[in-house]
């Protein structure tokens, strides 16, 4: 007999970027699925975790984070941020507890006429100062809105994230669970897959070069040998091609070799990568390419 009185919804991660949104939805569903960089707009898409806990089941939506668009790449970042809200019974914003921003203002005027309930998490607390900081803080932040509540946390220490999970609950709607309790995410494994060859770029390569690239995952089979990987690295300049490969192909290997560790680390399974860099210039630039890769 199904339970009366479960609750289950839709809860929107918003904030600016590298605020460490995709680390607390990993944090929460115990599991990788969403790819964690010290570099900004590491998140691209829009990324369902499902989590399911006695009495309720709670599906985040990890958004990009939002900021000022110069391309249509960036501008379909942004759009998948908002639409995250628009779709939401619960949207949480989510800031470094250690600074209070400009960007974290302007994301806060975004959501609050939202109609949803919007409570507010300070990740990081680990890392705030003499701790009377934080008191300060949280002080300042209630002044700025009237939150549903505030939970400052550490998605890196696991610190007070039952307590977060006790908030959204009480938030959510009764309502029978939308899916079935052992699947993390809508996202396919070939998605994932591509994503963390993505984010080996983002780790092994200079700050401003990644954000003109992407990934597109030709091959994914999986055979008595272990899975069969193949991905296209496109970048935007040739010169960016260059950079990609290094010399005598060292880079790329470097990519590979980490992206291939880290794919295995998370299937439990053997991975044979092969990986192409190629160039289309202007590429985040241009709708058709943009569906083409995945960005729709």
């Amino acid at each position: 007999m199904s339970d009366p009185d479960f609750r289950c919804g839709t809860v929107a991660l918003v904030g600016r970027p590298n605020v460490g949104k995709s680390s607390l939805l990993n944090r929460i569903l115990g599991q990788k699925i969403s790819i964690v960089t010290h570099k900004a707009q590491t998140t691209r898409h829009r990324i369902h975790g499902i989590h399911t806990i006695p009495g309720a089941q709670i599906v985040f939506i990890d958004t990009p984070g939002f900021h000022k668009a110069g391309n249509a790449l960036g501008r379909y970042m942004v759009q998948k941020a908002r639409g995250a809200v628009e779709d939401a019974d619960v949207v949480v914003l989510v800031t470094d507890a250690t600074r209070w921003t400009g960007e974290d203002q302007a994301v806060l005027d975004a959501i609050r006429g939202s109609g949803r309930p919007v409570g507010w998490v300070l990740n990081k607390v680990d890392r705030v100062q003499p701790r009377s900081r934080l008191l300060t803080a949280l002080a300042e932040g209630r002044e700025r809105a009237d939150f549903a509540f505030v939970v400052p946390l550490s998605a890196r220490q696991g610190d007070n994230i039952t307590a977060l999970e006790q908030e959204l609950v009480s938030h959510l709607p009764i309502s029978p669970p939308m899916v079935e309790e052992d699947i993390p995410t809508d996202r396919s494994e070939r998605f994932l897959a591509a994503e963390c060859v993505r984010e080996q770029l983002l780790l092994h390569l200079h700050d401003e070069l990644p954000y003109g690239m992407t990934v597109d995952l030709e091959q994914f089979k999986r055979t008595e040998k272990g899975l069969e990987l193949g991905a296209v690295i496109w970048v935007a300049k040739d010169s960016h091609k260059g950079m990609v490969i290094g010399r005598q192909g060292e880079q790329l290997k470097r990519i590979g070799r980490a992206a291939r560790l880290e794919i295995r680390e998370q299937w439990q399974e053997p991975v044979f990568l092969s990986l192409w860099v190629k160039v289309r210039e202007n590429w985040a630039d241009e709708p058709v390419w943009l569906t083409r890769l995945g960005y729709d």
